[in-house]
């Protein structure tokens, strides 16, 4: 079989235990697909990996400016990869622009791959450098690798009769075929993929073959400069089992549709479009097959209002939004909060406040989430860890809302939603099925009976002959359901939903040590994305000898039952968040603990250094 040639000097490489490459370039420049297919041909290639794709915020911004810089950062190694990395190894840089956003993620050495066929004064001017960053000792320090891409891709497509805009849309096939032979990758799955994606125009795709095949045998061929090195990273010990690669939208949409298949209910998926939650509505499009309806309203309000209406006929009704987005559905969950109906939110968190920075990440909206309300509103909030663990949290979500008739907010996040891993695909058979049960039977019927352990109340589809009823915002007559002023009615239905809410605790599981002891002199808690680079650093530490443990919750509201107890048992606590100290605020109020706040606004996710030296500096005090 014809395959890389790079495998075979596979003796020359330099081992790495695991690598950090980042493509960056123009938002036109295919920085997405070119990363898309590079962890494709390493997740063939037997490597644990994790990816983090970085999106400009503007639509689309002035061609070679940094605003309009779209970047995708993969780690991959033979260890258990938790992160998209710290520092960079490899920078594909497609433009100054492009080297100027990125380069001081890259490592001191690392190695700078620039098309020198961008690099402009004009260019230069675009991307606010006053002079030519390869000349003025702007790259001293990395290994820089120049080559004019833009001339080797014109060139390998030139048998096609592309135009030049056309022909330069292959670069980023040129690039990545470098890469593929810096890193001995295979490149006949990429080759396959383009064939089928251009197959209605069979020039294009070859013309893009032909680029990949390019960039792969200047990497043989050429001479290239001192120091430009290649490497080999060996294949990972994964458990056996079929996996498949998984973005934490995809891995939500499934959740939820496995979830309401569990509880035998079809679902009503009504969303309005914002960056970054909007591909949920996108997946979710396509499993009509599930019994999944999907509605686009003309607003957040009217989606939360049709998904409430959906859960009042009997589905499953699901949401989703950012901040901005779950500020304006805020009115509707407290008539779902009123009503206690079922419902889905899923909130894919992003910098603010207001319109902030919409494609990038952040964990700003626990207290939104938790207590952002009128009124003694409480709900459930859950938080997934990572894109694979949207599947599981997906499932959860749905089983509370169905069980305890109640509203449940998902926090999710830019980085969680947009970033891939693989995942072990589960046998579906294995989850105990929760089927919901409406109320048929009119004799003693009352829209506000309640079941006696968990405190939900009845749920009356309506036209059912016998159980004509109403509901609303106003408050209600306990049981009954009329409406009610009268104030000792009020401070019992008040009392009624926070215990409700409570009793969701009884039927989560007791908080555990993520990694470590179950006491000691720090525990480092998290929530949400911070997971994968609490729990490497505190492994690293440990393997040092350091006494640390990693929690890490799930359940945000109600937390588990036995979470105050277990942060007792520790010296001090720390909380890493890409906030500026919600968790930290919901953990002193509830258990009065001393713990301090790791605070991280900046957009990005937490590096594993910044982690690791937060946790030595509170051991040495």
């Amino acid at each position: 079989m014809e395959g890389s040639t790079a495998l075979k000097s596979a003796n020359k490489r330099k081992e790495l235990e695991h690598a950090v490459v980042r493509f960056a370039g123009d938002s036109g420049d295919g920085m997405q697909l070119t990363g898309s297919q590079f962890t494709l041909a390493t997740a063939l290639a037997g490597n644990d990996l994790a990816t983090f794709p970085d999106f400009p915020a503007e639509i689309r911004a002035p061609v070679g400016t940094t605003y309009g810089v779209s970047a995708f950062q993969i780690h991959f190694g033979a260890r258990e990869i938790k992160t998209s990395g710290d520092d960079v190894d490899v920078l594909v840089a497609m433009n100054p622009a492009a080297l100027k956003t990125n380069l001081d993620e890259v490592k001191p050495g690392g190695t700078v791959v620039v098309d020198i066929g961008a690099f402009t004064d004009k260019n230069f001017q675009k991307a606010g450098y006053q002079s030519n960053p390869l000349t003025d000792g702007t790259l001293e320090g990395y290994r820089p690798l120049e080559v004019d891409m833009s001339k080797q891709t014109m060139e390998a497509v030139k048998p096609f009769g592309l135009s030049k805009k056309e022909g330069l849309r292959c670069k980023n096939m040129w690039a990545l075929g470098l890469i593929y032979w810096m890193f001995g990758r295979e490149r006949e799955p990429t080759e396959a993929w383009l064939k089928e994606k251009f197959s209605k125009k069979p020039d294009i795709g070859e013309a893009n073959v032909a680029a990949l095949k390019a960039g792969e045998a200047f990497g043989e061929t050429a001479e290239l400069p001192t120091g430009a090195e290649t490497y080999i990273v060996p294949k990972a010990e994964i458990d056996t089992g079929l996996y498949r690669n998984v973005t934490g939208t995809e891995a939500m949409a499934w959740g939820l549709v496995a979830g309401t298949g569990l509880a035998k209910l079809g679902m009503a998926f009504c969303s309005y479009p914002i960056t970054p939650a909007s591909q949920l509505l996108h997946v979710l499009a396509g499993m009509r097959h599930f019994d999944v309806t999907t509605f686009q309203a003309e607003d957040e309000i009217a989606a939360c209002m049709a998904a409430i209406g959906a859960s009042y006929a009997g589905k499953l009704g699901v949401t989703s939004s950012s901040g901005p987005g779950v500020a304006l559905k805020t009115e509707a969950l407290g008539l779902a909060i009123a009503t206690e109906l079922p419902l889905v939110l899923v909130n894919a968190q992003r910098a603010g406040p207001s319109t902030g920075m919409p494609t990038k990440t952040e964990q700003s909206d626990l207290y939104q989430a938790v207590w952002g309300r009128n009124a003694d509103s409480p709900l459930v909030v859950l938080a997934a860890r990572s894109p694979a663990d949207c599947f599981d949290i997906g499932i959860e979500a749905v089983r509370i809302a169905t069980q305890f008739m109640t509203p449940v907010i998902v926090l999710t996040d830019g980085y969680i939603v947009n970033a891939s891993e693989p995942w072990l695909i589960p046998d579906v058979d294995t989850y105990e099925p929760f089927p919901v049960t409406f109320t048929t039977e009119p004799e003693g019927f009352q829209p506000y009976n309640r079941d006696p352990e968990t405190l939900a109340r009845s749920w009356a589809v309506p036209g059912t002959p016998g159980l004509e009823h109403r509901i609303g915002g106003l408050e209600k007559q306990a049981q009954t359901g009329n409406i009610s002023y009268d104030p000792q009615n009020h401070q019992h239905m008040t009392d009624v939903r926070a215990r409700k809410i409570q009793n969701v605790a009884e039927t989560i599981p007791s908080q555990e040590v993520t990694y470590g002891e179950d006491s000691g002199r720090l525990a480092v808690v998290g929530w949400g994305s911070t997971y994968g680079p609490i729990n490497r650093a505190v492994h690293n530490l440990r393997g040092e000898g350091k006494e640390v443990s990693h929690i890490h919750l799930r359940h945000i509201w109600p937390l588990p039952k036995n979470l105050g107890e277990l942060l007792r048992r520790f010296d001090k606590v720390i909380v890493p968040e890409m906030n500026n100290g919600q968790l930290v605020t919901l953990l002193r109020s509830e258990y009065l603990i001393p713990a301090t706040g790791v605070d991280k606004v900046t957009g990005k996710p937490f590096k594993i250094g910044e982690i690791e030296s937060a946790i030595r500096a509170h051991l040495e005090v």
